[in-house]
């Protein structure tokens, strides 16, 4: 199985200045291929110019600018190339889906923070000093740096990157191990419900609150975000600003992340079957269609964006894809089955009599059967018919 490792690395200030050299030199090469596809797509004919044309110029640019280009590794040049093909296939896949193109744009230096390196030992190399306690990793054209291993990696390094984030370095490993032992069988299985008054409501009855990190900080972030707007363009006040509203967002990001790791090793230790509402959360988070006026030529009618703005930032703020992810990940590797449900009515059906109607959930808390009378929290209801469901499903495919 594949897994991931995050380590945060401490360059020297000459290591930082190469580190942003190579940056800065790889956007100059991802700018200038997306430059050449669309001359040749505007100019030649509609040609298309593809990665393995791209890749074959390489030697050629390295040669014409060795104090920028010829540095730096060859592997991971063209991992830069593949990253722009990647765009641009998505790009068309769009195009033909009939959704939104969303054309690759153009790199801003500060917008171009990822270096890959497709494979260990070819421009890089993961614990360089083996002998040395100090583990750190070299990438060629910077030499040595010394990483912040908080743990163990286990398995073979099979890809390394190097990433800004505000001003620090992270060096990123994808790392192919073996599958690990199966926790022991605890006989329990769970449905959850994640919502926004309660971030998780399980079948069992549990909930677990939501910690709201981005409301908390909301005032902290409107404060940086407005001595920011007073900022002199390009002054040093205002970059040290920019700084402080990352560090902002990171931390805010930091303990989302946090409280989603802590809650899926909780039910993984404990459930032996995970089923979940499989939402379509990139819908969820729409914003409404106008609504034309008939009788005002260029105006509009309400259409309620303004109240679905504040249920779209709880959602955002709740991180129900993130800790889907986590969950899923993490039950992988302890053996654990995660099962994924349809969850339409899963909140309005009553448990005991089945009946589904919209009049059994009078208010968003509560649960009241207008057929058997049955009375319970509508997120515990919406939670044990995942859980069926889910055994269900698990059946259906086991036959």
């Amino acid at each position: 199985m594949i897994r991931s490792y995050k380590f945060l690395i401490r360059p020297t200030v000459g290591q930082e200045q190469q580190l942003a050299a190579m940056l800065r030199d790889h956007c100059t090469l991802y700018n200038g291929a997306l430059q050449e596809r669309r001359d040749a797509y505007r100019h030649v004919s509609r040609t298309t110019v593809r990665y393995g044309e791209q890749s074959a110029q390489l030697k050629e640019i390295r040669a014409f600018d060795p104090e920028c280009q010829g540095r730096w590794s060859f592997s991971s040049q063209q991992a830069t190339l593949r990253r722009l093909d990647k765009a641009m296939q998505a790009f068309f896949r769009r195009v033909k889906a009939g959704e939104t193109p969303g054309y690759p744009r153009f790199r801003g230096v500060n917008r171009f923070d990822t270096v890959d390196f497709p494979r260990d030992g070819d421009g890089c190399r993961w614990d360089s000093t083996p002998h040395d306690p100090v583990t750190r990793v070299r990438f060629q054209g910077v030499g040595h740096v010394r990483v912040n291993q908080h743990r163990q990696v286990v398995g073979r390094v099979k890809t390394v990157s190097v990433k800004r984030e505000g001003r620090r370095w992270y060096v990123l490993l994808t790392v192919e191990q073996e599958r690990p032992e199966p926790l022991p069988a605890t006989g329990s299985v769970v449905g959850i419900d994640l919502g926004i008054a309660n971030f998780l409501a399980d079948s069992g009855g549990g909930f677990i609150p939501n910690p709201r990190h981005g409301h908390k900080a909301a005032q902290r972030l409107q404060g940086a975000q407005q001595a920011l707007s007073r900022c002199n363009r390009r002054s040093n006040r205002r970059r040290k600003q920019v700084q402080r509203v990352a560090d902002a967002h990171r931390k805010v990001r930091r303990q989302r992340l946090d409280h989603a790791h802590k809650t899926a090793i909780d039910l993984v230790r404990r459930h032996d079957i995970i089923a979940y509402e499989d939402l379509k959360i990139r819908n969820m988070l729409r914003t409404p269609a106008p609504r034309p006026d008939p009788g005002r030529p260029g105006g509009f009618l309400l259409n309620g964006a303004a109240a679905k703005a504040g249920l779209n930032r709880s959602i955002s703020d709740a991180g129900w894809g993130v800790f889907l992810t986590i969950l899923t990940s993490k039950a992988e590797s302890a053996g654990r089955e995660v099962i994924a449900v349809d969850p339409r009515n899963t909140s309005r059906r009553c448990p005991v009599c089945g009946h589904t109607a919209k009049e059994n959930r009078p208010t968003q808390e509560t649960f009241h059967c207008v057929a058997c009378g049955h009375r319970a929290h509508a997120d515990t209801v919406g939670a044990v018919n995942v859980l069926r469901a889910g055994l269900a499903r698990r059946d259906t495919l086991k036959d």
